[in-house]
């Protein structure tokens, strides 16, 4: 197997960790403190092409790949994990499903623009009583002459208060439970679709997280995404890909954290010396490490597979699980290393220890992970 990235993905890494030094870490306290979200930000990722990164150019994308993108989400999350996370989002959710299941002309009119930066995109999946079981969707589509009509609600959406277009989910068939779920583009101008709540968060609070309604929204005929009752297949394949990206964005909040405790621990002295060169410290740093790198390896991998056409769906939740859960440690250590001055906010790895904790929980918690996985190796 060979480890060595191509001259474009470096380039791509590069590009993104160059950006998230000079652009998007310095404003990231300040973002996480007052919860207002960086649009400016995005409008500068979608100028130097960040935002279209895994799309053909044909699309306004950049022609890259997989595992440039999970590259480039980790570089966007070491610096701010709410930047991060909208990142992924508009990318993995709000563009990923046109590009995959849309028509040509849905391509040219809806991610062409969103694979540009010149918008952003959302994903309406999870409703107040859909969240892990997801084909207990309410929302509603019927077909009226030509028209779709939508009624029902979604939560904790990100980007959907700036998106200028969401894919939602809706019932077309209740008779077929999941097999009759579609989904559809919807853009937020459209009558009757308005955010209800704005989400005040523990963590991750300069991404935009909301609520919507959908009252007797009417969208053409051809804003169906694919085929009708295709949507619960649709969205599966949606996650997948989806994982990745919070596995990526898991190990890019991680990795802020480790650097974070061993500037701190060289020059934190206690009893004569740096805690740097107590074992216990030692043996703290060298987990976090470890874990980090291998977490790396796995979400890249599952990348690789999915840029190679090939089976990744135990690998996707495999590195989402354990990037997740790697990145929930790393940053609880981070703190027990700063001792007292971790839990103070003047330090980032407060941020990044609440930051971390939905990792855990978007895109499919950490339970439900353990059952795609243990579907897909035949138990």
């Amino acid at each position: 197997m060979d480890f060595e990235l191509t001259t474009e993905q470096k380039m791509i890494r590069d590009l993104a960790r160059e950006f998230a030094e000079g652009e998007v870490a310095p404003k990231a306290a300040e973002v996480d403190r007052t919860g207002r979200f960086p649009i400016e930000t995005f409008e500068k990722m979608g100028k130097i092409g960040l935002l279209g990164i895994p799309f053909p150019e044909e699309y306004g994308g950049a022609g890259g790949d997989t595992v440039s993108y999970a590259l480039a989400v980790e570089e966007i999350g070491r610096a701010c994990g709410s930047t991060g996370l909208s990142y992924a989002a508009h990318v993995s959710l709000g563009s990923y499903p046109i590009y995959a299941f849309g028509t040509e002309q849905q391509k040219r009119e809806y991610l062409v623009p969103l694979a540009r930066g010149e918008a952003l995109g959302g994903f309406g999946l999870t409703e107040p009583g859909a969240g892990s079981d997801a084909s207990g969707t309410r929302t509603s589509a019927v077909l009226e002459g030509g028209i779709w009509r939508l009624n029902g609600s979604k939560c904790f959406i990100t980007n959907a208060g700036y998106a200028r277009t969401v894919v939602v989910t809706a019932v077309t068939d209740r008779s077929k439970g999941s097999r009759g779920i579609s989904a559809f583009i919807v853009p937020t101008s459209t009558p009757g679709f308005r955010v209800t709540a704005t989400y005040d968060k523990l963590g991750l609070r300069g991404s935009n997280t909301v609520e919507f309604v959908l009252e007797d929204v009417r969208i053409p005929e051809d804003h169906l995404l694919g085929a009708v009752n295709e949507g619960y297949k649709q969205f599966l394949i949606t996650l997948d890909g989806g994982r990745i990206s919070i596995g990526a964005l898991s190990v890019g909040i991680a990795r802020a954290a480790f650097e974070a405790a061993l500037a701190y621990a060289k020059q934190r002295v206690q009893f004569g010396q740096s805690i740097s060169r107590f074992q216990a410290i030692q043996f703290k740093l060298a987990d976090m490490a470890m874990h980090i790198e291998l977490a790396r390896t796995m979400v890249l991998k599952a990348a690789w597979l999915k840029d190679r056409g090939r089976p990744f769906k135990k690998e996707a939740a495999m590195a989402k699980l354990f990037a997740s859960e790697m990145c929930m440690r790393t940053c609880e250590q981070a703190i027990q290393i700063h001792g007292g001055y971790g839990y103070m906010k003047d330090f980032p790895v407060e941020r990044y220890f609440r930051d971390a904790k939905l990792m855990e929980i978007g895109e499919g918690t950490s339970e439900i992970q353990r059952l795609v996985i243990a579907r897909e190796i035949g138990c």
